[in-house]
């Protein structure tokens, strides 16, 4: 629900700074158009820099590291597995008796 209140936010920020831009409002218009792109994009690109939890191991070739930590979100603990081969990351939700 926020998430899409930002985005839609970021949209008319956009929409403000191309009608003030059309009016020749140079200062309002840039400004508009950098906070509005900040937002849309920043909002967009969220899914993607900050990885979902998953709810078991990724199977194998994945290495669990020593790093475990307490998800604010959801308030279980999340254990961090890595890939050698590409260096990529997962984060697994342990159930509360797993852990």
């Amino acid at each position: 629900m926020l998430r899409q209140a930002v985005l839609i936010v970021g949209v008319l920020l956009l929409f403000g700074g191309a009608i003030a831009a059309g009016y020749d409002v140079a200062g309002l218009s840039l400004w508009l158009l950098i906070a509005g792109g900040a937002m849309t994009v920043g909002t967009l690109c969220e899914r993607v820099l900050y990885k979902p939890l998953l709810p078991k191991n990724p199977g194998t070739g994945w290495v669990k590291t020593e790093e475990r930590f307490i998800d604010p979100d959801t308030g279980k603990t999340v254990d961090v597995f890595y890939d050698p081969r590409s260096g990529e990351r997962q984060y697994v939700s342990q159930a509360p008796d797993r852990q």
